[in-house]
């Protein structure tokens, strides 16, 4: 058994996020058999969640989303942190360490508002501010109208019905999570590949506290976090920013892994793909390969948004 204090969880305090800290609170009582009580669910509000007027690449970056709570992981205040992976930056410091990922969810977007990707057309509003979605949409279709689009599911699916936008996308991990399974149309991975780190739900403690990366351990993923890895090493291999439209997926297959990855321009009419396979143990050179591979095929204009 751990200490007699409860482990402090922290985590952003929207709905989505609850339940993800919920899930990784379930699984450490299981995992270790402990007390219902063992694990303190600890909401932080992230500046991510006080400014949704604005794309995050305006105002800082996905760092919003973690600065607090690295704060107050490394201030001790609670004693590891739980992220949706695709929301973390690609370099993190080197006190913190990537401890364990749950098992990953489905990678897919869905689309809402119509009934498909072949639904949309020249002249419709898609909400968002996703880069990543807005180029892979825009090398669909050319000429739709881009509607900024923040704020927790809720928000965005009031948006739609209220008309600010024709269509809108989430993932479906998140709107599975949240019960909501049948809201909108899946969209197939090879039509939309997803941001790296999609639908994995990561958790995060002190680097050297042995004894909180222990207890973690005990509810990692292997498939999971091999992805996880793979995928960050390639988007930091890129470089970039938010600004930046970059797609991954790694997925098992068989004794190996494959890793599809696509960097796009921003108005979506350069995309270079490429792919890979690597064993385990190879995640983060394969990903760093594949990654120095896109750039070298790039025009230098589409370069030029991730090597500075």
């Amino acid at each position: 058994m751990h200490k007699a204090e409860p482990l402090k969880l922290g985590t952003r305090g929207s709905p989505l996020a609850l339940v993800q800290a919920r899930a990784v609170a379930a699984a450490l009582v299981a995992a270790h058999g402990w007390p219902e009580d063992s694990v303190e669910i600890v909401p932080i509000k992230t500046t991510g969640d006080k400014v949704q007027d604005r794309p995050l690449a305006e105002i800082g970056g996905k760092a919003l989303w973690t600065k607090e709570l690295d704060r107050a992981l490394l201030a001790r205040d609670i004693d590891f942190a739980v992220h949706s992976a695709k929301d973390m930056e690609s370099i993190r410091p080197d006190a913190i360490a990537l401890a364990a990922a749950l098992p990953r969810a489905d990678v897919r977007e869905r689309i809402i508002g119509v009934s498909g990707l072949d639904a949309l057309r020249p002249g419709m509003r898609v909400g968002t501010t996703s880069p990543r979605r807005a180029a892979q949409l825009l090398a669909r279709v050319p000429g739709l109208g881009l509607v900024p689009f923040r704020g927790n599911v809720a928000t965005r699916l009031a948006r739609i019905d209220a008309g600010e936008a024709d269509a809108t996308l989430l993932a479906s991990a998140g709107l599975a999570r949240l019960g909501m399974h049948d809201v909108g149309a899946p969209i197939p991975v090879e039509a939309m590949l997803p941001a790296p780190g999609q639908a994995i739900i990561a958790i995060e403690a002190r680097t050297g506290d042995d004894t909180v990366l222990g207890h973690l351990a005990a509810i990692n993923d292997a498939d999971a976090m091999t992805a996880l890895v793979a995928e960050r090493a390639f988007a930091a291999a890129l470089g970039g920013s938010c600004h930046s439209p970059v797609a991954a997926l790694a997925e098992r297959d068989g004794a190996d892994f494959h890793l599809r990855a696509e960097i796009l321009s921003t108005d979506g009419q350069e995309r270079i793909a490429a792919e890979a396979r690597f064993s385990e143990s190879d995640a983060a050179t394969a990903a760093e390969t594949l990654a120095r591979t896109l750039l070298n095929r790039a025009s230098p204009a589409l370069r030029s948004l991730f090597v500075a």
